[in-house]
């Protein structure tokens, strides 16, 4: 039986993200922002941030995915392009955690053939710790060292999502 060890608590995490969508919308004001949440673990975290932003700016996702379990495979497969045109556009990624950074540099890769103005990342998480690959992480609601967690987006297995706080998962 799976036992969840409480670390941030719903109300932190809501504190979090409405500084973070103030400081969006200060620093973005004027321009042409595309939030773009990388599936499937942002989208609890974007549809929170959205709402916190009170300049104009459009949404689109993609998918990548490295995970099986709670080790990363080393490959990186794309499971959803973008709908939006990114060219001359503010790109903003918005990640549910940063990691290793394997599969955000590889998203960043890609995103940069589409020639948009600019390109930042927005996390939940940021487990710098861990990092293997150069990632600058633009915005960041939290940090956290070791542990494999779960809630608010976060999975383990496409299971604990559904989470209103975050949580270290110990199996």
């Amino acid at each position: 039986m799976p036992e969840f060890i409480p670390l941030i608590s719903e109300l932190e995490i809501n504190k979090q993200i409405q500084k973070i969508g103030q400081q969006i919308s200060r620093d973005y004001k004027g321009k042409d922002l595309i939030l773009v949440g990388v599936l499937k673990g942002s989208f609890v975290f974007l549809a929170d941030l959205t709402r916190q932003i009170s300049i104009d700016h459009d949404i689109d996702f993609v998918g990548a995915s490295s995970y099986e379990g709670t080790s990363s495979t080393g490959q990186i497969v794309f499971t959803k392009q973008p709908d939006l045109e990114f060219e001359n556009r503010d790109i903003l990624l918005v990640e549910d955690i940063v990691d290793t950074g394997n599969t955000l540099l590889k998203i960043i890769e890609f995103i940069k053939l589409l020639n948009p103005r600019s390109i930042k990342i927005c996390t939940l998480i940021d487990k710098h710790e861990r990092r293997e690959v150069k990632i600058n992480v633009d915005y960041s609601c939290f940090s956290l060292g070791e542990g494999f967690i779960v809630g608010f987006g976060l999975d383990y297995n496409e299971k604990y999502r559904n989470l209103p706080a975050i949580y270290d998962l110990k199996l």
